[in-house]
């Protein structure tokens, strides 16, 4: 079926709100400062849109339900918002409870442009309601791994929690690194303390560790144990998933959160409205805006235009990921089918391997780019 643009008028002209559903991390055991500037970058594109007049005339609405990094709660808020009528979900950011999410979007016939969530397994099937912005795990983490073996890191021990995420990194990164004869050591964190790990890396003379844990527990002891380990003074901690591009990391760790490598989604450098709204994010989030808000805006970006052009009607709306070409914060936003990802896929956003400077932790140090 072809799908073109809705002729003017044929959708509502009273100027009545486009409501959108927000799923966002705001309370614990989500992390909250992700969901904090998740829902910054999608505030802020709302503002925009309806201060240009909004979406065909109408202004958008953002209903927000918090997920508090829980599957169900998530699936319940699903149900909750298609019964409201929204048009369209966007946000959350982690990846377990996107994947409840994006099923019941699909089972419930609700476009989901999904913001952070890389998991790439996001639906069982592959499904025409749901889309992502953010790269697929497998694409960043094998950036990740091959930055590893360029640093000369062969023997990799990756101190665990139990999550689908993490099996899944886990995973990726042994089957990337094992054909350049790379080693992944797993470190199972239910039944090892933060003196426990150390332990464990001396013996198994790991030269890096990756914390693919939560945050602050128990990544920041992790650390602080690591750190004043006379035997792993020249052990590398890495964080693929990101944890050190917050300024929580930075308040618990200090210095010894520097030099921790992990995975961002942001160019080498902003284009026009990337500065500008890295500009407005961070005069609303009163710090450096992470790119997960950056992620954010560009959700609502894209939606605010397929709603513009194709009309509020969810089956259209789902019909047009294909035909999106949206400038973003981070470049020219498509659509694709990409092999093995279940989703629409924004096929690639940048990716880049960072870390704080050790010299002056607030400052980031770009490591490598895929």
């Amino acid at each position: 079926m072809t799908i073109g643009p809705s002729p003017p008028g044929a959708e509502r002209a009273d100027g009545s709100p486009v409501q959108i559903g927000a799923l966002v991390p705001l309370t614990r055991p989500g992390w909250v400062e992700a969901g904090r500037h998740l829902l910054a970058g999608l505030e802020l594109a709302v503002r925009e849109v309806n201060d240009a007049g909004g979406s065909a005339g109408r202004p958008l609405e953002l209903v927000v339900r918090d997920t508090a990094a829980d599957p169900q709660k998530a699936a319940a808020a699903v149900d909750e918002l298609a019964g409201l009528g929204v048009a369209a979900l966007a946000g959350e950011y982690h990846s377990v409870v996107a994947r409840a999410a994006a099923a019941r979007a699909d089972a419930l016939g609700l476009p989901f442009l999904c913001s952070s969530a890389v998991l790439d397994t996001l639906t069982e099937q592959p499904t025409r309601w749901v889309a992502r912005l953010a790269p697929a795990q497998s694409h960043g983490w094998q950036i990740y791994a091959d930055h590893l073996l360029g640093a000369g890191h062969s023997r990799i021990a990756v101190a665990a929690d139990p999550s689908v995420y993490w099996a899944s990194g886990t995973r990726i990164l042994r089957d990337h690194l094992a054909p350049r004869g790379g080693t992944v050591i797993e470190l199972d964190m239910r039944a090892l303390t933060p003196a426990a790990v150390c332990d464990e890396l001396a013996g198994n003379r790991a030269t890096a560790l990756l914390l693919l844990v939560g945050h602050p527990e128990p990544a920041v002891p992790i650390v602080k144990s690591v750190r004043r380990d006379r035997r792993l003074a020249e052990i590398m901690i890495g964080a693929p998933a990101g944890q050190p591009e917050f300024a929580g990391w930075a308040r618990s760790l200090g210095g010894d959160g520097a030099a921790i490598p992990f995975l961002r989604y942001l160019p080498e450098r902003l284009g026009p409205l990337g500065t500008r709204v890295e500009t407005a994010l961070r005069e609303r989030l009163a710090e450096v805006p992470s790119f997960v808000a950056f992620e954010g805006y560009d959700t609502i970006t894209v939606l605010a235009e397929m709603l513009r052009t194709y009309g509020a009607d969810r089956a259209r709306t789902a019909g047009s990921w294909p035909r999106v070409a949206v400038e973003g914060t981070r470049g020219q936003i498509r659509f694709s089918r990409t092999p093995g990802i279940s989703v629409w896929q924004w096929a690639w956003t940048p990716v880049q391997v960072v870390d704080r400077d050790p010299a002056e932790p607030d400052r980031f140090r770009v490591l490598h780019a895929g």
